[in-house]
């Protein structure tokens, strides 16, 4: 089976991106984990799927899988990919395009300097909406837990941004223990479904850093939903403003978000790199 393929980034979070469209796309999940090989396949961190809508008022379906080849609910950096990509490829002409995804109803808007903003909608806290498994509702008013990793006690904040995520407050990210222990707060039995683990060091009011371990990735260059997530917490933790520059290793996004009942939104680039076909067996 041929496919053909475009290869995009979203400041280094990197997407192999399918026209579901145009071509036939019916792949099991070995044969995603082909595709994200770096070594043996095209190399990404996440495969996208475009497909049609026959739902009124929604213009696309956004299919979203893992290097693992797990499917996942939402992915911030890969839906700026995907606006820039059904416009160039002319499958739309809007500025503003609704997209159905497993985590939810997204809305992008590219702007006239290339960039693109999501409506990455409301954060949800609820355990249930997460999620997380809690015995008490203790903490749930601040997103604040308290997990016990191999006797260690870690601290940290819990949010859906259409995915799971964690957020861990760091002195330094660049001395985090971002491999060790957010591989194992990835799993923990804490988030039922995993979890996205970011670790975030702030700066100040307006400006954090942030690294983060995704689910069925590892740590990625970027991560929007995470960088959403770490937003999001930060506000109900009291430490952050309603507008943040999230410095990750591979660039910087920009996230607002007013706070309760309000959606945030994320700007950021999105570029193409390549395109191509693959032969998968």
């Amino acid at each position: 089976m041929r496919l053909k393929f475009t290869k995009m980034q979203g400041i280094g979070n990197d997407f192999v991106v399918l026209d579901g469209i145009n071509q036939q796309v019916n792949l099991s999940q070995t044969q995603y984990r082909d595709i994200a090989d770096r070594h043996f396949g095209i190399g990404c961190d996440q495969i996208l799927l475009v497909e049609s809508s026959s739902e009124p008022g929604v213009d696309f379906c956004y299919r979203i899988f893992n290097a693992d080849g797990s499917e996942v609910e939402q992915c911030g950096n890969g839906a700026r990919c995907f606006a820039r990509f059904v416009r160039e490829k002319k499958l739309t002409n809007k500025d503003e395009i609704t997209v159905a995804t497993k985590g939810g109803i997204i809305v992008l808007k590219i702007t006239n300097d290339g960039l693109v903003t999501v409506d990455m909608g409301q954060p949800r806290f609820k355990p249930a909406d997460i999620p997380v498994s809690v015995k008490k509702s203790s903490g749930e008013k601040n997103s604040h837990y308290s997990l016990n990793v191999d006797g260690q006690v870690v601290e940290i904040g819990a949010v859906s941004m259409g995915n799971p995520h964690g957020v861990v407050l760091v002195d330094n990210v660049d001395t985090a223990p971002v491999e060790t222990l957010g591989k194992k707060l990835e799993s923990h039995e804490f988030f039922p479904a995993r979890a996205n683990i970011g670790f975030m060091q702030i700066v100040s009011e307006n400006k954090i850093r942030l690294r983060v371990f995704e689910r069925g990735s590892g740590e990625t260059l970027a991560c929007g939903t995470g960088a959403c997530a770490a937003v999001a917490v930060g506000r109900q933790w009291g430490k952050l403003s309603d507008q943040v520059n999230v410095s990750l290793p591979g660039g910087e996004l920009s996230i607002n978000w007013p706070g309760e009942n309000a959606a945030v939104m994320m700007t950021g680039p999105a570029e193409f790199v390549f395109e191509g076909e693959i032969n998968l067996t």
